[in-house]
């Protein structure tokens, strides 16, 4: 009777069990996240502060659009980094892709560096891999928006050029 006893209480637990993990493990639709309203658009850093005294700095363009975000960096530097072929003058542009999320008042990006038309890089000039950036959003406003960079506390004053509706895509 031991062993019928422990089979019908196995049985019991499992009968309990698989409907809970069936809720905790069901999958996510296949379709593109919302992201925030606030952020939708297409977002210029018109000018850096004390670039003319800066030895490199870059410029940025982000492209904020449900979940995703595209990002056109121009990089001005005084001093090679680079082999001469990819020096350009001290002044080349960078991209990426990927997606965002805002907790509380950090944005956090999540990309991959990639050729002008945003496929995945793997080789060439400048930086490969991953982009993963942490921002504080210090301000926020219908046609502004002000990051400052946790890995280097510079600001990027952004500025909106193009309000975007999110149409979420399937994945």
């Amino acid at each position: 009777m031991n062993k019928l006893h422990l089979a019908f209480r196995n049985c019991y637990i499992l009968l309990f069990i698989l409907p809970i993990l069936h809720l905790a493990c069901s999958l996510r639709p296949n379709i593109q996240g919302k992201g925030e309203d606030f952020m939708q658009g297409v977002w210029n850093e018109d000018s850096v502060a004390y670039s003319q005294k800066l030895s490199n700095y870059t410029q940025h363009h982000f492209k904020f659009t449900c979940d995703s975000v595209y990002i056109d960096m121009v990089t001005h530097s005084k001093v090679n980094f680079y082999e001469d072929s990819c020096y350009n003058n001290g002044i080349w542009k960078e991209y990426a892709k990927g997606v965002y999320r805002v907790k509380g008042d950090t944005l956090f990006i999540g990309a991959t560096f990639t050729h002008a038309n945003y496929k995945q890089k793997i080789s060439g000039c400048y930086r490969i891999g991953r982009y993963d950036k942490n921002f504080l959003i210090s301000k926020k406003s219908s046609d502004s928006l002000i990051l400052e960079s946790l890995s280097d506390q510079r600001e990027i004053k952004l500025t909106l050029k193009e309000k975007i509706t999110c149409v979420p895509k399937e994945l």
